[in-house]
């Protein structure tokens, strides 16, 4: 099959013949398309017809070739080139395999493990806050807000470890930020909570809950990015 079959024009057909045939083909069988006709060895060899049959140069020395019948060298060389963008393309596509890899790697062992941790620190306060506000000078409720935000510091650095325990892929740069931005919110909502127990000035408490709000827009922001890649 010569260049010009694989584009399905005759040999007369003009540049602009050929690139409609050559757009028309590339929709139909690019690896990237939703076509059920998508085929990568296909549109390698449609790429090779039109890098040639596109090049009025090229074009006129091809079509010296199959006049004096001496195609088959040019022939192989093409198969080689071919060989070669194939090989290419396995290479790339094997390197697209191993990115996906470290995606669910990632979200398997940082950002679940993180949002959960997350979830538990910022969905609690409001019911500590519930129970120490029966009485805030009451040393047992105090001594139990106090338990409660010694853990969210204890879940926090667990967060932070897991979170810079790997690289995040490209692919989640998005997500991993508003993360990053999360967990500095839930620090400093801790802080604030904090000076809270040290000297009752509602303020802090109000702050607290405030930074806690905003740490939990950044987490379910973080989730609308995690289902718009998947």
């Amino acid at each position: 099959m010569n260049y010009y079959q694989v584009l399905q024009v005759n040999s007369l057909a003009t540049q602009q013949e050929i690139k409609q045939a050559y757009r028309r083909l590339a929709k139909r069988f690019h690896p990237d398309s939703l076509s059920q006709t998508a085929d990568h060895n296909k549109i390698i060899e449609i790429n090779g017809a039109y890098e040639i049959l596109s090049n009025p140069q090229a074009r006129r020395q091809y079509d010296r070739q199959l006049e004096s019948s001496s195609s088959d060298h040019w022939y192989s060389d093409r198969q080689a080139r071919n060989a070669q963008a194939q090989q290419q393309y396995r290479r790339y596509r094997q390197a697209e395999k191993i990115e996906e890899l470290q995606y669910y790697q990632w979200l398997k062992e940082v950002y679940i493990p993180v949002n959960k941790l997350t979830e538990e620190i910022i969905n609690s306060l409001d019911g500590e806050i519930e129970s120490l506000a029966d009485d805030p000078f009451d040393d047992e409720l105090m001594e139990n807000f106090q338990a409660y935000l010694e853990t969210c510091n204890r879940y926090y650095q667990l967060a932070q470890q897991k979170f810079t325990s790997q690289p995040n892929p490209t692919k989640l740069a998005g997500v991993a930020a508003h993360i990053y931005y999360c967990l500095n919110q839930i620090s400093d909502g801790i802080k604030e909570l904090e000076w809270f127990t040290l000297n009752y000035d509602d303020r802090h408490l109000h702050m607290g809950q405030e930074i806690f709000r905003i740490a939990q827009d950044l987490r379910y922001q973080a989730e609308e990015k995690i289902k718009s890649v998947v």
